[in-house]
């Protein structure tokens, strides 16, 4: 599925309006739900990923050297690639918890 460039910028700039801090806010509603969301990866492609939050397996306890949050990060692990990946809730297009869509 292909989507073309303008429509993929129209989605970034509706989901900007709204505050990325939203977008965080609905995503910790899941709590430790899976859930899917689509955002704009950081050398354009569109990313689909099925996640969810608060996964403690393969830590070391040092923790990360920033704060994703403040770079408008959110660190999830990634279900079908088992490992823990970034969304960016600057460019969230699509979100679906408990098959609501909620963007």
């Amino acid at each position: 599925m292909s989507i073309s460039n303008k429509t993929i910028f129209k989605q970034i700039k509706t989901n900007n309006m709204k505050n990325f801090k939203e977008t965080l806010a609905e995503i910790q509603t899941a709590q430790n739900t899976i859930f899917s969301v689509t955002f704009i990866k950081k050398d354009g492609s569109v990313r689909n990923m099925v996640a969810r939050l608060h996964v403690k397996k393969g830590l070391n306890g040092k923790g990360m050297a920033y704060n994703p949050v403040e770079k408008g990060l959110l660190p999830v692990w990634d279900m079908q690639k088992n490992g823990f990946r970034m969304i960016n809730l600057k460019t969230v297009t699509e979100l679906k918890i408990k098959g609501e869509e909620l963007i």
